[in-house]
């Protein structure tokens, strides 16, 4: 029998640290299943939260009479639900552990779902670009050549290699935010960047500020660091100065997760006003900013914007953190990312860090010294890539959808169309079938059960792969759609 401790299950080791809190549950159930669910509804619920990544796999369930009260439904109802999730594999249970989250054989929750099958599927939840193929290969011979001094040596550098360092400290100093080399830690992609950032300067229960909507993944790493959210929306016309001030000065959250620069999903940007009255704002609540710029050089009709810490005053620029990679302008597939921020706290997290994967890819940093230095060239090529896909996928959906709605980007990589109706969970099952894989703008919410009328739709693609993916999306709506979205059975990856 297992302790308290840990519990030993199907699926994994969960620890005992991990326990949903039964306000928090009841709050995220009564979103998706009513405010005083039946057992049904209360166990379908739990498995959908499970299955969309916004319950942790692994993690202790509330004690059934402390949900019953705080759903205001009897506890028999709570002990049903818990009955039906155990009988289809969602839940667990050893005698004085308590009832743990669980995955039945086959499924996979929303944040590590595979690929789906078929060689001819066309993959629109993907916001990133393939790799510009013969930068790349050239950056790989010449990063084989270096790899031969550093075999010698143990190969960790939990810091990241100094030349990386020097050439992304310098790549922000051109962009207007002068830097050193000791101000940037090399991380193993952006997500890591994110992660490493929110564990170190957050505990449990803190308050977090966030972007609704927002990029995905950022979301699942606030939920899984057991961060409670404040959500700011981001419109059309952008974010509202006014209102994010004083959901600073009212929650005065630990920290805020931004993504000033052609923000993802929506393409947003944020004008130089605005970015200084957040700084001031920061600093008067004490709030650390998590800053996100993977999108910040994918300006395709404005220029580049400069840092947003550049336009720090003194005192300022201390609370700003900003996270950078590579995957946006080159390749997903090379994992490089970096946070730029003080020395002191770039000592901090690289101390953090080691626990988790103690460095990242010496390969894969050779490659990233090698591509740095090119970096304006690929993008003048990349840019005018991507205005021609932008335009394609505008062009098709104007063709077969003139009713959606959606505003041009400035820049970034994907459109937040507007579909006029909560349809986006059907569409996206629907279009699974057809050979499309979408991710819908629920994906992006900050509250569970919002933006079920938007898609993110990204321009990534050749013009002709993209046109033929819209023209399946209007054969997917022609054949109609399911009554109730299979959202159970539908991979929800993203990038």
């Amino acid at each position: 029998m297992a302790g308290m401790g840990t519990v030993h299950s199907l699926g994994g080791v969960a620890d005992s640290s991990r326990t949903l809190g039964s306000r928090q549950l009841a709050t995220l159930v009564a979103a998706t299943a009513g405010e005083r669910p039946g057992y049904r509804a209360l166990a379908q619920g739990v498995r959908t939260l499970l299955l969309d990544g916004r319950i942790p796999l692994h993690t202790r369930l509330p004690a059934e009479r402390e949900l019953a009260g705080a759903l205001s439904v009897s506890r028999a109802t709570v002990t049903a639900a818990y009955d039906l999730l155990r009988e289809g594999g969602y839940a667990v249970s050893r005698r004085g552990a308590g009832t743990w989250t669980e995955l039945p054989a086959g499924r996979r929750p929303a944040n590590v779902a595979s690929f789906p099958d078929g060689a001819d599927t066309i993959d629109l939840a993907m916001a990133a670009p393939a790799a510009p193929e013969a930068e790349y290969a050239e950056a790989l011979a010449l990063a084989g050549a270096r790899l031969t001094g550093h075999l010698r040596t143990p190969g960790y550098h939990p810091l990241g290699l100094p030349e990386l360092r020097a050439a992304v400290a310098e790549r922000y100093t051109r962009r207007g935010l002068p830097t050193l080399p000791d101000q940037i830690l090399v991380t193993t992609g952006a997500q890591q960047a994110l992660s490493l950032v929110m564990g170190l300067l957050a505990r449990p229960g803190d308050r977090v500020l966030v972007e609704s909507p927002s990029y995905a993944n950022g979301l699942d790493a606030i939920r899984y660091a057991g961060l409670r959210m404040t959500p700011v929306p981001v419109t059309d016309d952008g974010w509202d100065g006014e209102l994010m001030e004083c959901a600073l000065r009212q929650t005065a959250p630990r920290l805020a997760y931004l993504i000033p620069d052609f923000h993802n999903p929506t393409g947003a940007l944020m004008g130089p006003e605005q970015r200084a009255r957040l700084l001031r704002s920061a600093r008067a609540t004490g709030t650390w900013l998590l800053v996100d710029e993977t999108m910040a050089e994918m300006a395709l009709d404005v220029p580049a914007p400069a840092p947003l810490a550049s336009l720090a005053r003194h005192g300022e620029g201390e609370q700003v953190v900003t996270v950078g990679s590579l995957s946006k302008t080159h390749w997903g597939g090379l994992r490089i990312g970096w946070v730029r921020a003080s020395s002191r706290l770039i000592t901090e997290l690289a101390a953090t860090r080691i626990h988790r994967d103690m460095a990242s890819s010496v390969l894969d940093q050779l490659v990233a010294i090698e591509l740095l230095p090119g970096m304006d060239e690929v993008l003048v090529t990349r840019l005018a890539q991507m205005r021609e896909r932008r335009a394609a996928l505008a062009g098709a959906l104007s063709h077969h959808f003139p009713e959606w709605r959606w505003q041009l980007p400035p820049g970034g990589l994907t459109l937040w169309v507007d579909l006029g109706r909560p349809i986006a969970g059907a569409l996206c099952d629907a279009a699974l079938a057809h050979g499309v894989r979408l991710q819908g703008g629920a994906r992006f919410a900050a509250d569970p059960g919002t933006h079920e009328h938007r898609l993110r739709l990204p321009y990534c693609m050749p013009p002709e792969v993209t046109r033929e993916a819209v023209r399946r999306l209007a054969a997917t709506l022609s054949a109609g759609l399911p009554a109730t979205p299979r959202e159970l059975d539908r991979p929800h990856w993203v990038a």
